[in-house]
């Protein structure tokens, strides 16, 4: 069965096939089903006119001065790292617990990723550990919105302003998520956004760098790709470009997602409700949390954190016996100074605490506009059974 029939299904009030339940199913209508055709009967699918409208919406959706259109959130902030000028023998701060493909951009621009360990019940950097990892070789700090849940923004930008470094904010897994009333990605000097799967919105791939630096935006496009006029020159400009530029095809999709962004979120939202109604009987997890600073939370996944009576192990049985049922879940996550890159680089077991205790014991469960009621209560079910069989107690965070 395909997105669209899901949705057919769903707005029906039917119930789909729970022989096998995804971790994530794009929201995809007619709508964005007409934007690609429309698109793919045009004379231009390449990067063009339809990239550079995704970039001015998205720019006014965020309330920043300035979009650029990119591959992924990955190359979104190797050319922000490129623009601002950080690279060998500089140092980024970061958190361990993150979306990887994001982090890997500080490796890959010949800087060092320092990790800093974040608070239990949010999963953000800590902004007192950040400071404490600041040396002369600091350049700027990256603080993330883990799973849609928003960093504390104030905190970071003071002392980024303290110590005269660059806040770059990771908005990868958290678009509409709000922080004292303001949208996520209005808090970095530079903020970058994520498009692939399973976010709310998706283009299959891609990614958005939002800027209010003129300067730091031409940067992005000077590393990003050759400007259309340029195209026919075989000439080389300042700047030897990554050729990293979004196609007006997936820019169509992210045209047509954008204008449906509230309604997706909505759905999402319908869906993280009738998982709470199902959670409140399982005992030995971690209560959902939402800090004092924060308006609202989108969440990316839909995590249940494991109280510490679980351990490990028994988390990973509890997703394989997901998956013996039909029901596709994962291990959130693997803390990156874990990772073999960053172990070669220095980092072992027990450097981050924190971020290891809540990775080992959160759960990943099917998060998408495309559940029902009777898929969620089967999915809840499946894993409180799990959790029995395994012999986890009660409720201890």
């Amino acid at each position: 069965m395909t997105s669209v029939e899901l949705a057919k299904d769903h707005d029906a009030g039917g119930e789909a096939d729970l022989s096998f339940i995804p971790l994530s199913d794009p929201d995809v209508t007619f709508a964005e089903l007409s934007a690609l055709e429309t698109q793919l009967c045009s004379p231009r699918i390449s990067n063009g006119p339809v990239t550079e409208a995704f970039e001015n919406a998205f720019a006014a959706y965020v309330g920043r001065k300035y979009a650029v259109a990119v591959p992924s959130g990955t190359i979104g902030l190797l050319l922000a790292l490129k623009a601002l000028g950080i690279g060998p023998g500089q140092e980024v701060i970061a958190s361990p617990y993150s979306f990887r493909e994001t982090v890997h951009a500080i490796s890959l621009s010949g800087a060092r990723a320092v990790f800093a360990d974040v608070d239990y019940w949010s999963g953000a950097v800590v902004p007192a550990k950040v400071e404490e990892r600041i040396t002369a070789s600091t350049r700027a700090i990256i603080g993330g919105n883990p799973n849609g849940h928003p960093a504390p923004w104030s905190e970071l930008r003071a002392i980024a302003q303290r110590h005269q470094l660059v806040l770059l904010e990771d908005s990868t897994e958290a678009i509409g998520s709000r922080y004292k009333r303001e949208l996520v990605g209005r808090f970095g000097d530079i903020a970058v956004f994520d498009f692939a799967q399973p976010l709310a919105l998706t283009c299959g791939e891609g990614g958005m760098v939002v800027t209010d630096d003129v300067d730091v935006a031409v940067g992005l496009r000077r590393h990003r790709a050759h400007r259309l006029d340029q195209r026919s020159s075989v000439v080389v400009s300042s700047a030897a470009p990554y050729q990293a530029g979004m196609s007006d095809l997936t820019a169509a999709l992210g045209l047509a997602q954008l204008k449906r962004l509230d309604e997706i979120l909505e759905r999402r939202r319908l869906i993280e409700q009738l998982y709470n109604a199902h959670m409140q009987s399982f005992e030995g997890i971690k209560p959902p949390y939402v800090g004092p600073d924060v308006t609202e939370v989108n969440w990316f996944l839909y995590l249940v954190h494991l109280g510490t009576r679980f351990t490990r192990s028994s988390r990973d049985a509890i997703v394989d016996d997901l998956r013996i049922e039909q029901v596709e879940a994962a291990a959130y996550c693997h803390p990156l100074h874990l990772q073999r890159h960053y172990f070669d680089l220095g980092y072992r077991h027990r450097d981050f605490l924190v971020a290891e205790k809540i990775a080992d014991r959160a759960v990943a469960l099917p998060f998408h506009t495309h559940l029902t009621a009777n898929q969620i209560e089967f999915i809840v079910e499946t894993m409180k059974d799990a959790s029995i069989n395994i012999g986890a107690g009660a409720a201890i965070y």
